[in-house]
């Protein structure tokens, strides 16, 4: 594993050097244990503790097949999805892995008694399988995380409607909170240049799935002059969520839970940013019962941030305790867009809302390969930033994951993987000095990578 950091950091080694790389027989990844499934058994959500299911363990290489690649990750991120594989909710991923095993006798490979976890990734191509053309060995990649077939007619309109479509790292195994990773070739994207390792391991299934409900026909099709009301602004999806609709054009209305977290926000130049904590919006009387006068109270004060206008998209993601709201605020006509459900996967709202005023709720999940290309485009080009605000090593994948789950992070964690330290991976400096109070606007009290 050595020689491969060398020659990650050597900057000048060539695709020769990397394809004649010896491969290590093993590599460190985090982990759940099948035989840890029924470890929170009985257990309220918010109790669960991913750091006593998440576990550091060596495991064998996996040679890429047809189509597949092998990446040294330097570094990764902490999505939901990671949250939800280390507390087995909904369900045990082990289940996912004995399906996509069932598929081929290259897929078999997947059902394992550990997972290796993780569904995004920055680093450097090592191998390549039977079949790859447009990567080879050393080149520089992030990857998104939509694992597909396509052998049915299904999924060649929108790759996301093929039967056998997953989340790698999440429905699949060799994850990217590892040493190494195994993702299919059609996975891999350029990494920007100006970025870190770590930054640039951020963005990807937030931005592409933020880019999906947000800009793309398969979502709220946003358009300039648009409000849209944004969950958890500061937050994972929501950062990314945010600066989409600031650099389309239309106008987001932040909300979020604290003080600190609004002027995050306001950093990224929203100007319109509701403060649940401090306005103490409470949606649910009781565990059965919406209240509507809370819904009233919070659609007037969007109005107040709008110059009276409702919004036109809700970008949903929290679940059982905002959408009932989410509907009611809508404007006639308008659109909520929901992936995800944190806080509760079954949603309760008063359809009179919504029928009577021709409003759509569209299901987004994640993103098909030409979106995750487009959203990544951004990043490249400087005009969607990574929104990182703090960084664990590959060690304390445990802490960053509860971070996570507890809310006690803004944007995104990241994890170092091959990386040695912070900071490393830039070439386009020039670009980099123009867009680093962006790039490090969530990092504010933390040493800053220059």
């Amino acid at each position: 594993m050595d020689e491969i950091i060398s020659a990650v950091l050597s900057e000048d080694a060539s695709a020769r050097d990397f394809a004649d790389l010896r491969l290590p027989d093993s590599y460190r990844g985090a982990v759940v244990l099948r035989e840890d499934v029924l470890m929170f058994e009985g257990m309220p959500s918010a109790q669960k503790d991913p750091r006593k299911s998440l576990h550091l363990r060596d495991v064998p290489v996996p040679l890429p097949a047809a189509g597949e690649a092998l990446v040294a990750v330097m570094a990764s991120s902490v999505n939901y999805n990671t949250v939800w594989s280390s507390i087995f909710e909904p369900l045990p991923t082990f289940g996912f892995l004995e399906r996509y095993a069932r598929l081929s006798p290259d897929t078999a490979r997947h059902d394992l008694p550990y997972h290796v976890i993780g569904s995004d990734l920055a680093g450097v191509v090592l191998r390549t399988g039977p079949g790859v053309n447009r990567w080879r060995p050393g080149d520089r990649v992030v990857a998104h995380c939509l694992s597909v077939e396509l052998e049915s007619a299904d999924g060649h309109g929108d790759t996301m409607l093929d039967p056998e479509q997953r989340i790698w790292g999440f429905e699949t195994n060799f994850g990217g909170l590892a040493q190494l990773a195994l993702v299919k070739a059609n996975q891999l994207m350029p990494k920007a240049e100006h970025l870190t390792w770590e930054e640039a391991a951020a963005p990807g299934l937030v931005n592409s799935t933020a880019y999906r409900q947000l800009v793309s026909r398969n979502g709220a099709q946003m358009k300039q002059g648009d409000n849209v009301l944004i969950w958890g602004a500061s937050g994972g999806l929501g950062s990314y969520a945010t600066q989409l609709a600031l650099a389309g054009g239309a106008t987001p209305v932040c909300v979020v839970s604290s003080e600190q977290k609004a002027e995050i926000c306001r950093r990224m130049g929203a100007e319109a940013v509701i403060d649940r904590g401090a306005e103490d919006y409470r949606f649910w009387k009781d565990e059965q019962t919406q209240d509507p006068k809370e819904w009233k109270r919070f659609g007037k004060r969007i109005r107040e941030l709008t110059g009276g206008e409702d919004v036109d998209i809700v970008f949903e993601h929290p679940g059982r305790e905002t959408f009932g709201a989410s509907v009611y605020v809508t404007r006639k006509g308008g659109t909520i867009v929901t992936c995800a459900s944190t806080s509760g996967y079954r949603h309760e709202y008063d359809n009179r809302y919504l029928w009577m005023s021709l409003k759509r709720i569209v299901g987004s999940h994640f993103a098909n390969f030409r979106e995750a290309w487009e959203a990544n485009r951004l990043v490249v080009k400087g005009r969607i930033h990574p929104t990182v605000s703090k960084v664990y090593p590959l060690e304390e994948t445990g802490q960053a994951a509860y971070d996570v789950h507890r809310n006690l992070h803004q944007g995104k964690v990241g994890v170092l993987c091959l990386a040695p330290h912070e900071g490393l991976g830039v070439r386009d400096h020039a670009m980099r000095a123009r867009h680093l109070t962006a790039i490090n606007r969530f990092r504010e009290g933390q040493a800053h990578s220059s």
